[in-house]
């Protein structure tokens, strides 16, 4: 089947509950109907046209990915783009933001060109997460710190100048640098997405960067200041300030099982995105790879470099969602809406994408009982079938 029209039955995982019998129709990308068999007794699908599965899914949007598949989007090769796009489809991402490393300023620019030149191929780019330069170097982790620098907003703005139309962004910065704080204004007031991560800023530095723009906390617990009961520090203040957004890394290996249950009730399960921070072995198995210009070694589905600093992860969003759900103990429309529609709500695209409802894009997740993904819709047409 090649065609962009289409019937899903199965369980429709929508943002408040589970609908056990469910019905999609999908045309030309677009989702025009919806049922609850239970409830009414719907139209009749065409059998030839009708793809079932065990749990429909809105499909995930991950923010926090560099690469997949042997690709790093620091490649700076459009074809390197297209294989970590169709690498993450494979389990369910139907939309992402190409993440990018500390790095020279120009290779970061290459890295932006690569992805507006790529085929489109699986998971859709968004737009771009710029992670890093500026980064304090104490809390660099896995971040090259010979090419840390102080916030420039003559820098941002030439990436900015390279994305694309209708492109969305994030970017990852330490509050309390030097300069950080009006490059914070000067990316919000730009639609930007502003993200505290690889920081060490203390509850109040990071009270007065969110005072100025900031609303996301990039892989929430790692490389950054832990909580204190008399300097509550990045961590305290992720936890508790107002309008804030975090994202975990829900590998099991990044975060405790109980850390993340922490996260979730303190800032509730509309607060939380999950994430995969991909790297370029993700899809592969264990073995030596690199991330930017450092050696990684990939063992028992942990990513370190040589001296045993975490280095991203082998996750994907299926396993991700599976581990909230197993590790966690959340109902699966709860890990799936933090996987899909909170993304899709802090990028803006509420309103097109993230949930399961009529005149939405057609991007889709369809997941097994145990709750691996099997077949993969972008825009109504099937991009992964692992049937």
């Amino acid at each position: 089947m090649t065609g962009t029209s289409w019937w899903l039955k199965g369980a429709l995982v929508l943002p408040n509950r589970i609908v056990e019998n469910g019905l999609v129709r999908v045309e030309n990308g677009i989702i025009t109907g919806l049922w609850d068999l239970e409830a009414e007794p719907g139209p009749t699908p065409d059998p030839a046209t009708t793809l079932e599965g065990d749990y429909i899914c809105p499909g995930f949007i991950d923010v926090h990915v560099h690469g997949g598949g042997g690709a790093d989007f620091m490649d700076g090769d459009p074809e390197a783009v297209a294989t970590i796009t169709a690498t993450h489809a494979r389990y369910g991402t139907t939309g992402l933001l190409a993440t990018t490393l500390t790095a020279p300023e120009e290779a970061i620019l290459q890295a932006i060109r690569a992805v507006k030149a790529a085929p489109r191929r699986g998971a859709r780019v968004l737009g771009f997460h710029i992670e890093g330069p500026f980064v304090n170097p104490k809390r660099a982790g896995a971040q090259d710190p010979r090419y840390v620098r102080l916030p420039s907003i003559p820098e941002i703005d030439r990436w900015l100048a390279e994305g694309f139309e209708g492109a969305r962004w994030q970017v990852t910065l330490a509050p309390e640098l030097e300069g950080a704080t009006a490059a914070i204004r000067h990316l919000a007031q730009r639609g930007a997405v502003v993200s505290a991560g690889h920081t060490d800023c203390t509850y109040g530095q990071l009270r007065a960067a969110v005072a100025a723009g900031l609303r996301h906390i990039t892989h929430l617990y790692n490389a950054m200041r832990g909580l204190h009961h008399r300097e509550p520090g990045t961590v305290g203040g992720a936890l508790s300030l107002p309008g804030l957004m975090v994202e975990v890394i829900a590998d099991g290996i990044h975060v405790h099982p109980a850390a993340l249950a922490v996260a979730v009730r303190a800032r509730g399960p509309g607060g939380i995105l999950l994430v995969t921070d991909a790297i370029r072995a993700t899809g592969l198995g264990d073995g030596e790879y690199t991330l930017g210009e450092l050696p990684v070694t990939v063992r028992g589905g942990e990513a370190r470099l040589a001296d045993g600093t975490l280095a991203g992860s082998v996750l994907t969003m299926d396993a991700a969602v599976r581990n909230m759900v197993r590790l966690v103990g959340i109902p699966l429309w709860e890990a799936v809406a933090m996987a899909s529609l909170n993304p899709a709500r802090e990028l803006g695209l509420e309103g097109t994408r993230g949930s399961l409802a009529v005149g939405k894009v057609a991007d889709i997740a369809v997941l097994d009982r145990l709750l691996h993904n099997r077949l993969t819709l972008v825009e109504g047409r099937i991009v992964y079938d692992g049937r």
